[in-house]
């Protein structure tokens, strides 16, 4: 091994254990064409080895790093990962952190099982809502996150990885409290809001002596490119697209939190409350609380205020707003935890996945958030409640793509930002929501000056 100021050379093992790859399953990651995995290997690669870095553009962060290279050694054994210039704060002593090691094997193993066995298997129909969930329900088992032997304790985390210190403080009060009461933590594995939870809950899990402690994170090519993995996330999965990272989350949940945030946070919960507002799923029990410190007050009355001008008053029945007060919060979280117990044993659902939620193909087709694609969107209320949902998920899920997605930002520099059109009192709605999230500086880190990627048109 061999070391310079900033980047490392290694030859690295898998920690754990990782199945003997194909030859052809390593030629797929070798190759450098459109048609290989080579390039999305190598961001992913480069974002895990970057953990800590405040960096939230990816082709920026491989301009720092532009002899960085990632290639899979098959020997009898196993596999081998060879980095070259690889960042050195992955490092201790010449030997790989741990976290990261396990990190980036998860990356190839995922990247690996969605190839072979969901994108080249003709037995899922993507296009087949019933046979999207029974992909997202593999790629889960295979990572080896679905336990059979627990109660349910999940709490899925969302929010910003753009989010002030006090606001990360915060998280970090909830998860602690979840944690003593012996809830496990699930977050898109980033930053900020990701990060504070799976923090706070580490230390109560400690005080509380818990042995078998959860730190889910869940990602995606495109997203973890700019966020790379936090450094207690014991399980990492990389989903394929932002849809089945969706669907893996409510699957996987038994409670749903939702710190401050932008654009990513307001596309998860248009998601989640599109889904609820299905009339299958109108009994179905899930816990949500939008939270955050007094200060972040304003952002959360500007979310509610946006959601019942757009979908009416009724929607506010789906979630509750409780600010600046982690015990109660996870008191909450506790007791409807409870409740989602027993609605699964009445219905014999399992506890580890929810095959019971109806999910609308609309929210599981892949969105391409091209300029044709964000200006076709059907943004008006001429239509059922989970389908504007839908559309305004895929409406921020381009805004998302623009601001921190290696082929959104391109797309823009290339052809200038999205253009978003609907219905004007929408429209008025959307402005204002998206004006509110600039100007609070959670678009981007704070410390950059944000150059929207979209133009709303009325």
């Amino acid at each position: 091994m061999t070391f310079t100021r900033t980047s490392v050379n290694a030859v690295v093992s898998p920690e754990g254990s990782l199945e003997v790859l194909s030859q052809d399953e390593v030629n797929r990651l070798k190759d450098t064409s459109s048609n290989g995995h080579h390039e999305i290997l190598r961001r992913c690669a480069l974002a895990v080895l970057s953990c800590g870095s405040p960096q939230d553009d990816s082709q920026a962060l491989l301009d720092q790093h532009p002899d960085f290279d990632i290639e899979v050694l098959q020997q009898d054994r196993g596999i081998k990962l060879r980095l070259t210039a690889a960042p050195a704060v992955a490092f201790v002593d010449g030997q790989m952190i741990r976290g990261i090691r396990e990190h980036l094997f998860a990356v190839v193993r995922d990247l690996v099982y969605v190839s072979n066995e969901i994108d080249q298997n003709p037995r899922y129909d993507l296009e087949d809502s019933s046979a999207a969930t029974e992909a997202v329900f593999h790629i889960l088992r295979n990572a080896r996150v679905l336990k059979t032997n627990l109660s349910p304790n999940l709490v899925v985390c969302w929010g910003g990885h753009s989010i002030s210190r006090e606001e990360y403080e915060y998280t970090k009060d909830v998860g602690y409290h979840l944690g003593l009461r012996g809830l496990d933590i699930c977050t898109g594995c980033g930053p900020g809001a990701m990060k504070g939870p799976m923090k706070g809950a580490n230390v109560a899990h400690a005080k509380q002596r818990t042995t078998q402690r959860r730190y889910i994170g869940i990602s995606e090519p495109g997203i973890i490119a700019a966020e790379a993995p936090n450094p207690i996330v014991n399980q990492l999965i990389i989903m394929p697209d932002i849809e089945k990272r969706l669907e893996a989350f409510v699957r996987l949940a038994h409670g749903i939190i939702i710190f401050p945030g932008g654009v990513g946070t307001a596309e998860e919960i248009l998601y989640l409350l599109g889904l609820l507002s299905s009339r299958e799923n109108q009994q179905h029990p899930l816990p949500i609380v939008m939270t955050g410190p007094e200060s972040a007050r304003a952002y959360f009355e500007q979310i509610d205020a946006f959601l019942v001008q757009v979908f009416g008053e009724e929607i506010r029945h789906k979630y509750r707003i409780i600010m600046n007060n982690p015990a109660e919060i996870a008191r909450y979280l506790k007791t409807g935890i409870e409740d989602v117990t027993h609605y699964r044993c009445q219905h014999s659902d399992a506890f580890y996945f929810n095959w019971h939620l109806k999910i609308n193909p609309l929210f599981q087709q892949p969105f391409h958030p091209t300029h044709e694609a964000m200006s076709q969107l059907q943004l008006h209320r001429n239509q059922p409640t989970e389908e504007l949902a839908a559309q305004l998920r895929r409406a921020f899920s381009g805004i998302v793509a623009g601001n921190v997605k290696a082929s959104g930002i391109q797309a823009i520099q290339q052809h200038g930002p999205f253009e978003l059109k609907g219905e004007p009192a929408i429209m008025a709605s959307l402005d204002q929501l998206l004006r509110a999230f600039v100007a609070q500086g959670r678009m981007k880190l704070a410390s950059k000056e944000y150059h929207p990627c979209y133009r709303i048109i009325n």
